[in-house]
């Protein structure tokens, strides 16, 4: 009865070390900080926290089209020559069964000026090519941002795909209920004849 359970306990200790450590094909692609320098080169960063309010997060959920994960999100708003130059957001999400790592960066206009891969835990071979985040590059949070509109879909890789939006989805949502554009002001009255 012993040696069982010395057998289950070295088995337990040798499935906690294979479950701790990474897949052969886990990647980290560039550091938080070298995603931050190729986005806002020669710009000034100021890391920034929100503690959203309930219906705050009630909104970005809405707007995005899915739960907002916490109410506490960090930030990165960038200064270049001393105008705005972009928000950077990072989103960690989890793709079939593995996290992967997004930098979104959110350009004045409140549209996608940048996508960077951080890490990503999946199989390589479920990773889109450069040329499906470009399709994000311009757009902004509406209906059209979704697959099989704007973004086409992306074979062998449908997860990372779904994932993706969401997670652009998520950010141009929060982006939006922190950073509201300004009301648009009412034409002026005609003058009569």
């Amino acid at each position: 009865m012993r040696a069982g359970g010395t057998f289950r306990t070295l088995g337990g200790a040798f499935l906690l070390l294979a479950l701790a450590v990474p897949p052969a094909e886990a990647k980290v692609f560039v550091t938080v900080d070298e995603a931050l320098r190729l986005a806002f080169p020669g710009c000034q960063l100021e890391r920034r926290t929100a503690f959203l309010t309930p219906e705050q997060k009630r909104r970005a959920g809405e707007l995005a089209g899915g739960e907002i994960p916490s109410a506490l999100v960090n930030f990165q708003v960038a200064t270049c020559g001393g105008k705005p130059g972009g928000t950077a957001w990072f989103d960690t999400h989890r793709v079939r069964t593995l996290p992967e790592t997004l930098l979104v960066v959110v350009d004045p206009a409140a549209k996608v000026a940048r996508i960077e891969v951080v890490s990503f835990r999946e199989p390589q071979d479920y990773l889109p090519r450069d040329a499906w985040y470009a399709q994000f590059l311009h757009r902004g949070l509406d209906p059209d941002l979704d697959l099989k509109r704007a973004i086409r879909p992306v074979t062998g890789a449908t997860l990372t795909a779904n994932a993706t939006l969401a997670a652009v989805r998520r950010v141009l949502a929060l982006h939006q209920v922190l950073f509201p554009p300004p009301p648009t002001a009412a034409p002026p009255p005609k003058a009569k004849p």
